[in-house]
């Protein structure tokens, strides 16, 4: 039996409010790559604010976050097209907001190291599913997606967003820790 208190009205309206800025941010963010992709392939934007959501508000916005994302940056801006990119995306961030939100919320303790712990499966199992939607939706289509392309897409090309999201987001969790915006757990439940 599930012995997690049912969070308050309040809590839940907070982390509503933060997931629809998460979302924001997410859709604006990619801008200042300005719209150039192979600038945005190299950095991911769009990933930061779901791996943030997911730390913060949890499994379930972070995953939802994840999910629409991509698929209304799509619909507003054309960019990333959505098929098989947004689509593809939106499935990887999907699962980054799932894994990294759930895999936090397990550990009694929560510091820079649970941080890393979450997030490390969380983009190896992103990854994966990328890579599995876009074989999917590119063989539907006739067209081929080697495991060369896979690598490059999902971890060469990526390796400076990789690079910014293991520096930036525990950085940012730890800033928001030492100024008391949001505390880590301190092992007690």
């Amino acid at each position: 039996m599930d012995t997690t208190p049912i969070p308050s009205t309040k809590n839940q309206i907070r982390r509503l409010a933060l997931s629809a800025m998460f979302m924001a941010v997410g859709i604006v963010l990619p801008f200042l790559t300005g719209q150039i992709q192979q600038i945005g392939n190299m950095l991911l934007p769009m990933h930061l604010p779901v791996f943030l959501c997911a730390l913060i508000c949890g499994w379930q916005y972070g995953g939802t976050v994840g999910l629409l994302t991509p698929l209304l940056r799509s619909a507003m801006f054309g960019m990333p097209v959505i098929f098989p990119s947004a689509v593809s995306m939106a499935a990887e961030l999907a699962v980054y907001g799932l894994a990294a939100g759930f895999l936090y919320g397990m550990w009694k303790k929560q510091n820079v190291i649970s941080v890393y712990t979450a997030m490390i499966p969380a983009m190896l199992l992103g990854r994966a599913v990328w890579g599995a939607v876009q074989l999917t939706l590119l063989s539907f289509s006739g067209s081929v997606f080697t495991f060369e392309m896979f690598l490059a897409g999902a971890f060469l090309n990526a390796v400076p967003g990789i690079i910014l999201q293991l520096v930036l987001i525990p950085a940012v969790m730890s800033v928001l820790h030492h100024t008391g915006v949001l505390r880590f757990r301190n092992g007690q439940r």
